[in-house]
C-alpha cells in the first residue's frame, strides 16, 4: 500500500524530495497534497509533479484524511509550529533538519508524537545512504578496533551568500545548517551524549554563527572534532580513528565511497537522476529515506532506529551548547 505524502511548504527541498521519491518503485509512495502560504508556489509544485491537491493553508493539510505523513520543509523557524499542528491532527511527520530551533522545542514534539502514537523523525537523509550503512557495519565488525576519535570538516565559502544561513530571522547559522550532519555523524558512531563540549567560532553582524570549531569529549576519553565554515572552503571529509586503523568518508555532504584502513576506496553506485533537475546536487541521495520511513510506518512503529528521537534530542542539546558558548540566541530560546 502506497504511503500517502503531504508537503507543508513548496520549498526547494520539498521539490527535491518529491523528485527523489519519483525514482522509487511504483505503488509504494503517493504525493497527494501540497500546502504553501503562497498559493501560486503550491500550485506550481503540484502541477509539476501531477499532485491532485494544493492549498494555501497548513490547517487544511493537517485536516486532510487522505494524507498519512507530512513532510515539513519550511524555514527552520517554522518547523516547530507546523510539525506540532500536524502531530495534533494525528499525522506522521518528517521534519527536515534541524528538527527545531532548540532542544526544548524538540522535546515538546517528541512528547506530543508519543501522546498521539504517531511517527516522528528528523530528516537527516545522509544516515540512510549505502556508504553510511557500510560504515556502521564495518565498525560493528571491529575493522578499526576500538573507536578513539572522529574528525569532520565542512566548509564552503559560497554559503556566505545564502540568506538561510546568514540571517537570524530565517533561523540561520552554520551549526543548524550543515553542522547538523556533522553532529549526527558523531552521534551515529559514538552513541552517547558528550561529557563536555568546547566551541569557538565567528558570529556575523546579524548574530548567527558562520564558522565553528567544536570538540566533544565522550565516555572512555573518545573525542570528536567538527570544523564548519560558511566563509572558508574546506576539504569536506569525515575520519574515524580506531586502535587498528581509520575509516574515511570523503566528500562528506554527497558521499558515495568509503576509504578503508588498508587505503582502498570502496565506491557505491551513483544514484539515479530524477525526472527534473535537483536544486541541490546532494538531493540525489534523498531517495533512501522515504523507503525506510515507509517500512517503519507500515510495521506500526513510531520512530526510526537509524535516526532515533533520542539522537535528535541529543543533537539539539549539543547545538544549543555550541550556540550558548558562541553567544547565538534565537527568539525561540526566550519562549
Amino acid at each position: 500500500m502506497a504511503l500517502r505524502w503531504g508537503f507543508a511548504s513548496s520549498s526547494r527541498i520539498a521539490h527535491d524530495f518529491i523528485n527523489a521519491i519519483g525514482t522509487l518503485n511504483d505503488g509504494e509512495h503517493e504525493i497527494v497534497a501540497v500546502a504553501d502560504p503562497i498559493i501560486k508556489f503550491a500550485e506550481d509544485l503540484a502541477k509539476q509533479f501531477d499532485v491532485p491537491k494544493f492549498c494555501d493553508n497548513f490547517l487544511e493539510l493537517a485536516q486532510d484524511s487522505n494524507v498519512e505523513i507530512v513532510h515539513v520543509g519550511a524555514l527552520n523557524t517554522k518547523h516547530f509550529e507546523i510539525a506540532k499542528l500536524m502531530l495534533e491532527h494525528g499525522k506522521h511527520v518528517l521534519v527536515e533538519k534541524p528538527m527545531c530551533m532548540n532542544a526544548k522545542q524538540v522535546q515538546k514534539l517528541i512528547s506530543l508524537a508519543k501522546q498521539k502514537n504517531v511517527f516522528l523523525m528528523e530528516g537527516v537523509w545522509a544516515r540512510f545512504l549505502p556508504n553510511y550503512h557500510y560504515v556502521r557495519q564495518q565498525l560493528k565488525n571491529g575493522i578499526i578496533g576500538d573507536i578513539q576519535s572522529i574528525e569532520i570538516e565542512f566548509g564552503n565559502s559560497a554559503m556566505a551568500g545564502y540568506d538561510r544561513i546568514v540571517k537570524k530571522h530565517l533561523g540561520g547559522g552554520i551549526t543548524l545548517d550543515v553542522g547538523v550532519y556533522t553532529i549526527h555523524f558523531c552521534q551515529m558512531i559514538l552513541k552517547d551524549e558528550p561529557k563536555s563540549i568546547q566551541a569557538t567560532g565567528i558570529v556575523n553582524d546579524d548574530g548567527v554563527d558562520v564558522e565553528v570549531n567544536g570538540e566533544f569529549i565522550y565516555s572512555g576519553n573518545r573525542k570528536a572534532k567538527i570544523r564548519l565554515s560558511a566563509i572558508n572552503t574546506y576539504e569536506n571529509s569525515a575520519i574515524i580513528r580506531g586502535t587498528k586503523g581509520t575509516l574515511t568518508v570523503p566528500n562528506f555532504i554527497i558521499p558515495n565511497s568509503v576509504i578503508g584502513p588498508d587505503g582502498k576506496e570502496i565506491t557505491f553506485p551513483e544514484f539515479p537522476a530524477g525526472k527534473f533537475p535537483y536544486h541541490y546536487d546532494a538531493s540525489r541521495g534523498l531517495r533512501f529515506e522515504p523507503d525506510e520511513i515507509r517500512k517503519y510506518i507500515r510495521a506500526g512503529k513510531t520512530e526510526c532506529d537509524i535516526v532515533s528521537l533520542n539522537d535528535s534530542l541529543i543533537v539539539a542539546r549539543i547545538e544549543d551548547e555550541i550556540r550558548r558558548q558562541l553567544g547565538v540566541r534565537y527568539p525561540a530560546d526566550d519562549e
